[in-house]
């Protein structure tokens, strides 16, 4: 294991990872709060996989993600060093046939599934549980976000009550807090909240006078020089489709991805945004979850996020490794509150006042073409990761 991850350059752990691994090897549940992109993955995976006995014929392991995305980010991030245990590894998840995946199901020790089409599996008898002796739920507070609560109850009632639970989330407050409490059994608890460092990414909230003029600022916002790949999020499947097409009319290459797409659609939208095919990614948030591109060099809200949560879920996308990054909220007037105690909550108040106090005497004004943000961004994001 130590070895296949050295042939990806892994030599030493990330903090989390020095915070969960020592107390999964031992066999406790565990009560995880971390944010994606934090090395989530291998704190889990390493432990998993090193538990496991090869050789067993039946998933002795359970991974649940929210999306299809992330399932299948999580077997390709585990695969390499599951193949040094000799275990297996398949994901399921909707928007393809069931028969590859029963197959490959039928084969694994690891299984990392999303709850609908899991839930669709063991009715057709295709997977049992009864013999997982680890179940991990990552990004466990979006999954419920999603309605899979219900799904997730039904689930985890078919896993034996004897085994080891890992709950992986952004936040352990609230509900989520007794729903974690429900899954395990005496926890150990881990907080991983890194301080954002605000060097790293410059925010921006721009206000606008209508819906219409939003299209005009992010198409200035586009064809600026500075601004390379680009993840923009919108609240609605239709949105998204709609601001492709709108995007196209000016002559600027987007793709959509959404919940509506096959798993073909969004595989191929996702490879063409990486390899630089299209400038822009238009996203919802559903959709957008798991995504992890490098390079991102601006992330824009087309549509306010809802909290403080999804904001930082979308921003968080830009200003990875050690990269700079740009992050731009467009903010009607009717928002313009609730993004104020949003940025609050945040630690924004002086960006949301001097970009949004900058732009105030414009609002009933079209953009100009010469628009953008105060500040510009200090340099390029890299490459892509492959």
């Amino acid at each position: 294991m130590i070895r296949a991850l050295a042939r990806r350059d892994i030599t030493h752990p990330f903090p989390v990872q020095q915070l969960v691994v020592r107390d999964a090897l031992a066999g406790h549940d565990l009560l995880v709060q971390s944010p994606t992109g934090s090395g989530k993955t291998l704190a889990f995976g390493i432990p998993m996989l090193e538990r496991l006995e090869p050789g067993s014929g039946q998933t002795s392991a359970l991974v649940l993600a929210p999306t299809r995305e992330l399932a299948g980010q999580i077997v390709d991030e585990l695969r390499p060093i599951a193949e040094t245990r000799n275990l297996r590894i398949a994901a399921v998840y909707g928007g393809v046939g069931f028969g590859p995946q029963i197959k490959a199901a039928g084969k694994a020790d690891v299984l990392v599934a999303t709850p609908g089409r899991l839930e669709d599996l063991i009715a057709r008898g295709a997977v049992s549980l009864k013999n997982v002796r680890i179940l991990v739920l990552d990004e466990a507070d979006r999954m419920l976000d999603m309605g899979f609560k219900p799904a997730v109850d039904r689930i985890v009632s078919h896993a034996p009550g004897k085994r080891q639970t890992l709950f992986f989330s952004a936040t352990l407050e609230g509900a989520i807090g007794k729903v974690a409490a429900a899954y395990t059994d005496e926890p150990r608890t881990h907080t991983h909240a890194p301080k954002q460092a605000k060097a790293d990414i410059e925010h921006h909230f721009l206000p606008v006078g209508s819906q219409g003029e939003k299209l005009d600022h992010l198409v200035t916002q586009l064809q600026d020089g500075d601004c390379g790949p680009t993840l923009v999020f919108v609240r609605t499947k239709r949105g998204a489709d709609r601001l492709v097409k709108r995007l196209r009319g000016h002559k600027i290459e987007a793709v959509a991805m959404h919940g509506d797409k096959s798993q073909r659609q969004r595989e191929r939208a996702l490879a063409r945004f990486e390899d630089g095919e299209v400038g822009a990614l238009v996203a919802t948030d559903v959709a957008a979850r798991g995504i992890d591109v490098e390079g991102i060099t601006h992330v824009i809200n087309y549509d306010a996020p809802e909290d403080r949560d999804a904001y930082t879920h979308r921003i968080g996308r830009t200003g990875r490794a050690g990269r700079t990054g740009t992050g731009v909220s467009f903010v009607l007037a009717d928002q313009a509150e609730d993004v104020r105690r949003m940025a609050g909550d945040l630690g924004l108040v002086r960006e949301f006042e001097v970009s949004h106090g900058a732009r105030v005497q414009q609002r009933d004004s079209r953009p100009s073409r010469n628009s953008r943000p105060t500040q510009r961004r200090r340099s390029r994001g890299g490459k892509r990761r492959g």
